[in-house]
């Protein structure tokens, strides 16, 4: 902090220059032997001491600051327009607010303003599209199964496949970078704008267990669902668990096919009923996000497709089984927020 800066904002050392330093001046000292005494540049000892012998006073004098820019009526009016259009940049609204008042600011100004009523520019969250159709079917099955008992959710097997990549589109990633630097190589992640190569993944969890990571490098059929998913993982607990098991699985296509259906039938599994377009229902999508940290947080990251295979093996068992948990346990808490939303979109 510059001397100046010091002297303006401390009344402490005002008031030792007062009761010091002009007495050393009074005595015959020169201002540059106070300054260096001191460590005080001398244009700031001379200064005060020549409003001293003016006024006898080195007190601050009292200023408002800069005039506000805008009157309380056009700041409703950002706010307002901002609200109506919540896509509008700062310029935007900065132009239209030029537009109906004629009074002209920049877009820091306009971030200021609204930022003083709590809105901020953020990232919009992606969701699905969903109908009212989508809506009335979530709302329904919602308030269905908000009073469901962790005994009921514990009998519910949840299931789901993701696609990995070598190219990790993860926009969580952040660096440390300086001012100006944003495209050096070091700070740059090259990445194919499909992803690359990688594979499709399916598991199923349950509370207390979960099954192996299936990987594959080809699109799920419903051939592949039934001869794979659900001969080699599902009817294990099936046949652990009794007439009491659920299995949850979405409406993709292949879920759907017929021989899927009457592969379930004929080995007495009931699916749990699931409304469409409802990713936020399902706690395997923040396994996934767990699973998708991870793979792109390892040292190296993997940099072939063997290479991925083996980390996304590793890495669904170094999960621990009580974080899947706490998901499962935490659907009343997902059908409650739907209520509370009418079927829409939930934080989830």
């Amino acid at each position: 902090m510059c001397p100046e800066s010091i002297v303006s904002i401390c009344p402490k050392i005002l008031l030792y220059l007062k009761q010091v330093n002009y007495r050393r001046l009074e005595c015959g000292r020169t201002q540059l032997e106070v300054s260096e005494e001191l460590g005080i540049a001398q244009s700031v000892i001379s200064r005060l001491w020549q409003r001293f012998q003016d006024d006898g006073n080195v007190s601050r004098c009292y200023s408002t600051g800069r005039p506000r820019v805008t009157t309380p009526n056009e700041d409703r009016y950002l706010a307002v327009t901002a609200k109506r259009n919540r896509r509008s940049t700062a310029s935007d609204l900065s132009r239209q607010l030029s537009s109906a008042t004629g009074t002209t600011i920049s877009r820091q100004t306009v971030y200021r303003r609204l930022g003083y009523i709590g809105l901020y520019a953020r990232r919009p969250v992606r969701c699905v599209p969903l109908t009212a159709t989508h809506c009335r079917l979530r709302l329904a099955w919602s308030r269905e199964h908000a009073l469901w008992t962790p005994q009921q959710w514990s009998c519910v097997m949840f299931s789901d496949e993701s696609r990995f990549s070598l190219q990790s589109d993860s926009r969580r990633t952040f660096i440390w970078r300086a001012p100006g630097t944003r495209y050096h190589q070091e700070n740059t992640i090259e990445r194919h704008r499909y992803g690359g190569a990688g594979w499709l993944v399916w598991r199923g969890t349950i509370l207390g267990s979960r099954t192996d990571l299936h990987v594959q490098s080809v699109t799920m059929t419903g051939h592949i669902y039934r001869d794979v998913i659900l001969e080699q993982h599902v009817y294990l607990f099936r046949g652990a668990m009794g007439a009491e098991f659920l299995f949850m699985d979405d409406n993709a296509r292949p879920h759907r096919a017929n021989i899927v259906d009457e592969c379930l039938q004929s080995e007495d599994i009931t699916r749990m009923d699931w409304p469409a377009y409802s990713p936020d229902f399902n706690p395997i999508e923040h396994v996934w996000d767990m699973l998708g940290r991870r793979i792109p947080a390892l040292q190296p990251p993997p940099t072939c497709l063997p290479e991925l295979r083996r980390a996304l093996l590793d890495e669904w068992c170094n999960i621990p089984q009580d974080q899947i948990d706490n998901l499962i346990l935490s659907m009343p808490r997902h059908c409650k927020a739907c209520i509370a939303s009418s079927g829409r979109h939930t934080p989830y």
